[in-house]
């Protein structure tokens, strides 16, 4: 805890900002808004640690930091976004922190030396120091809290003694220069980078012996003792030293060496705070790498996976980061640009690390159970949205970048569909979202206008022939739910291999035809009891079947059963689609769409709205869209043709389809049904349910009324819907 977590997150804290800007803030703002904006920022800081707390003591933590938890709660894609950019810009901050150690050496010890040569010989001995591995690192940075707990006490011993009432009640206030150019929020900004160091030990998570323990513990004294720091170096610089002298930025020496009783202490801290954040910068990179690379979001990216050793040292991950780092330094003058890019990506990352543990609470996922009890949905969301204001505040150009930048990454690994092998929280989010949907449904009134096709199909021994499954498909496309039923014959017990075999092949054949179902599978005494078994029992709430959807027996055989299950159906009011199609019909491939016209025989209300709504839920799939709806209504004589036909224009405008009407005069139903619809796509007729001991009779009624006829609907309403609505 103390080395592994404390040590580097202390260290990453007490930066050069402390020693560089933080006078400047304090002249600027004075001792009260200083306060504040600590107090703001430490509150961000702690905010965070609480949701990083939560997520550490909810799950077993493996090497990988941020990367880690965020991929475990939100996912591949958040992860692997977090992942690649954070990693870049670790590694970008090893080049930023040795770049200012070679220029304070230049400044102070070796003026007219080459900065790029310090830099570089430096970062060689900081790539040389990780690479020998994390338990040397770790004992080196004791060397150098040593010197920056030195520095902090020499300033004390200079501070304390120096401190003058009147001086403190004069820097009690602001002091801005040039408002509203510099206000609160701009030196906000200026210092908030100071504590944006509360991963650094984190990141070391595949080091620690025990993490769930060690990271809350040591990240959160981390942040008590380095805000003690900072509160206690606020009220003794405005007590000490003038707002003037405390915010000249062009002065010869610091101002905290001023103050300081010793003041090469303080150029000593200033050396060990970028070294030691330089340190933690490279060893905490390799990590985010290495676990990146072998969760395998990106396959380019395996061979970084390989560790060292028997503590797993990620010594390849390590050997880039000191070329990306090495890289950036020769590339120096482009440095300072991208420096506030940098800073956006870890906002974003505390930022994600607090969504996720938000998301965590709010889901009510059983699996949720974190040991740490100070963090809660409140928490984790205050902490996101402080994350994303400071973002912006800081610098909104670069924070736009920053999310745009993610954004590309996180749609990226999206396309390229990552299988994990983790439970994330897209499953539960996605679980609590539709159970308060389901709930809120369920407490609706219904309403004709919000009539959706729910459609459980059958289609009796087997589902080798995909008819009947593409028209479901095609009329809830995008409209409402499809359920492809099987009923196995005998008992449950002796039927549980055999369950599973068929949901399987189900799930198979979904997937081959490319369907959006659903499989539903029961075993039952007859086919007759486990059909009405499942349109009695399946589905959940306002999402129950309203629409059974079956084969049209061309067996004589099964008549009597099909009329059984019809009046059942009807029994349990339930609407009833039976598709026939004539043999010829049945070796085309099902997914070739006929040519021709989608006919609707009209013969009043009972049925014809719900076939009239099918007929345009049909048309409205991509393959559909060009066969015309005809509305075809049937008459004796002439007589009525004209009344009929406005009576039909009237009923498509008030329904708001694309239809157009046709009267048809004929005594002969069955001859002028032939004739009319020969070259029709598909038509729909409606249907009676058949008195027991009438189902012979019905059925050759029908089969008259559709005679050669390639696809034939026949509907059997229970009401429900309006197309008037």
């Amino acid at each position: 805890m103390f080395g592994g977590v404390f040590t580097p997150c202390t260290l990453t804290i007490l930066g050069v900002i402390m020693f560089l800007r933080f006078g400047y803030v304090v002249g600027r703002a004075g001792v009260f808004e200083t306060l504040i904006i600590i107090g703001a920022a430490t509150l961000i800081t702690l905010l965070t640690t609480f949701s990083l707390s939560a997520i550490v003591t909810n799950t077993e933590v493996k090497g990988g930091g941020a990367y880690f938890l965020i991929s475990r709660s939100l996912g591949a894609e958040f992860g692997g976004a977090i992942g690649l950019v954070f990693f870049v810009a670790q590694a970008i901050s090893v080049a930023m922190y040795v770049i200012g150690f070679s220029e304070a050496v230049v400044a102070s010890v070796l003026p007219g030396q080459s900065s790029l040569l310090i830099a570089t010989i430096c970062n060689v001995f900081v790539f040389g120091c990780v690479f020998r591995g994390a338990g040397w690192t770790i004992r080196l940075q004791y060397f150098i809290l040593a010197i920056l707990l030195a520095s902090l006490g020499s300033f004390y011993a200079g501070a304390i003694p120096d401190f003058d009432t009147g001086v403190f009640r004069g820097n009690w206030a602001s002091r801005y220069s040039d408002p509203p150019k510099e206000s609160i929020f701009t030196m906000f900004a200026l210092f908030f980078p100071a504590v944006t160091g509360i991963m650094a030990g984190a990141n070391m998570s595949g080091d620690l012996r025990d993490p769930s323990k060690a990271i809350p513990v040591g990240t959160l004294l981390s942040i008590v003792f380095t805000g003690a720091i900072y509160f206690s170096l606020a009220l003794l610089m405005g007590g000490a030293r003038e707002a003037s002298v405390l915010s000249n930025l062009d002065g010869e020496s610091l101002v905290i060496a001023d103050i300081s009783a010793v003041p090469f202490l303080i150029t000593a801290g200033v050396f060990a705070a970028t070294l030691s954040s330089a340190l933690g910068s490279m060893m905490g990179a390799p990590r985010i790498l290495q676990a990146f690379a072998k969760d395998g979001v990106f396959q380019n990216l395996r061979p970084f996976a390989t560790g060292s050793g028997e503590s797993n040292e990620p010594r390849r991950a390590t050997v880039l980061t000191f070329i990306i780092s090495q890289a950036a330094i020769l590339l120096v003058a482009d440095l300072n640009a991208i420096a506030p890019l940098i800073t956006m990506f870890f906002m974003l990352t505390y930022g994600l690390l607090n969504l996720a543990t938000f998301y965590e609470a709010i889901t009510k996922n059983p699996s949720y159970r974190p040991r740490f009890r100070y963090s809660h949905w409140s928490t984790s969301l205050a902490g996101a949205i402080g994350c994303l204001l400071v973002m912006f505040l800081i610098n909104w150009v670069w924070a736009v970048v920053a999310i745009f930048g993610m954004a590309c990454v996180y749609l990226y690994i999206s396309q390229k569909e990552v299988e994990t092998r983790w439970g994330d929280l897209n499953r539960g989010l996605l679980f609590e979202r539709t159970r308060k949907n389901l709930l809120k449904l369920e407490k609706e009134l219904h309403h004709p206008k919000n009539w959706r096709p729910i459609i459980l199909a059958f289609s009796g021994a087997s589902w080798e022939r995909p008819q009947l499954a593409l028209y479901g498909h095609w009329f809830t496309a995008g409209h409402g739910v499809l359920t492809l039923g099987y009923v196995i014959q005998g008992d449950v017990e002796n039927r549980l291999e055999r369950l599973q075999s068929q949901e399987r092949i189900l799930n198979t054949f979904i997937q081959e035809q490319k369907l959006e179902a659903f499989p539903a599978v029961v075993a039952a005494p007859t086919i007759a009891a486990g059909m009405e078994s499942l349109v009695q029992t399946h589905g959940l709430g306002a999402l129950r079947p309203n629409t059974v959807l079956l084969g049209w027996p061309n067996n004589a055989d099964k008549i009597v059963p099909f009329s059984t299950t019809l009046r059942s159906i009807h029994a349990l009011e339930r609407s009833v689609i039976a598709m026939r199609f004539n043999e010829p019909a049945l070796e085309v491939d099902p997914r070739t769409v006929p040519l021709g016209t989608i006919d609707v025989w009209w013969r009043g209300n009972q049925n014809g709205e719900l076939m009239l709504l099918l007929a345009h839920l049909l048309a409205q799939n991509q393959r559909w869209r060009s066969r015309p709806i005809r509305l075809l209504r049937m008459i004796e004589n002439e007589a009525g043709r004209d009344e009929v036909l406005n009576h039909l224009t009237g009923l498509i405008d008030n329904a708001r389809i694309v239809a157009t009407p046709h009267v048809v005069v004929s005594e002969n139903a069955v001859a002028a049904i032939q004739a009319t619809s020969r070259s029709a796509a598909i038509v729909f007729m409606g249907m009676a349910i058949p008195e027991e001991g009438e189902g012979e009779e019905f059925h050759q009624r029908m089969t008259d009324l559709a005679g050669d006829l390639a696809r034939v609907v026949f509907v059997k309403s229970e009401g429900g819907m309006s197309i008037h609505s």
